[in-house]
């Protein structure tokens, strides 16, 4: 079990986040359109999952426009943000904000996402939605970098997570 705060107070994630060298663990997610997206269709392309709570909250919605801004200057290289908001407000909140460099994903249907990846919230008020991570893949399904974000209401370490991509 991960522990981070919610301004200041402490709750906990089910586990870690999956280990720099391993295999990231497939997953099965919903994209805008209803349709299903799986990591192995990424195979070829390094990945950002820039993985948080709700798209409807303040620091969430930065870190989908920060990394919109960032993807637009990276090669071979998809971010893709994750959360257990539906997809009609992902898709909303995009076109709300002309957020076009990202791909957003949803984990509504099962939650497995957030189980195989350990980022459901364990207790606290955001139980059991996602903590805020970052997890950085590369082209063979290998995790090169992870971020679990200590205090949920604060922003990822968007340098690290790209600095990752350079190595």
């Amino acid at each position: 079990m991960a522990s981070v705060t919610l301004k200041g107070n402490a709750i906990h994630t089910l586990g870690s986040l999956p280990a720099t060298g391993e295999k990231a663990p497939e997953f099965q997610l919903t994209k805008n359109d209803l349709s299903i997206l799986k990591l192995s269709d990424y195979e070829g392309s390094r990945v950002v999952l820039n993985i948080f709570p709700s798209v409807d909250t303040g620091t969430c919605a930065q870190s989908v426009r920060q990394f919109n801004i960032e993807a637009a200057e990276l090669d071979n290289t998809i971010v893709v943000c994750v959360s257990k908001d539906l997809p009609f407000a992902q898709a909303r909140f995009c076109g709300a904000e002309g957020i076009e460099n990202v791909e957003m994903l949803s984990d509504f249907r099962d939650g497995n996402f957030g189980k195989s990846y350990y980022v459901d919230f364990s207790d606290g008020p955001l139980a059991p939605l996602h903590s805020r991570a970052i997890v950085v893949v590369d082209e063979k399904g290998k995790v090169l970098y992870t971020e679990q974000v200590a205090e949920i209401t604060e922003e990822p370490n968007y340098k690290a997570a790209l600095e990752a991509l350079m190595n």
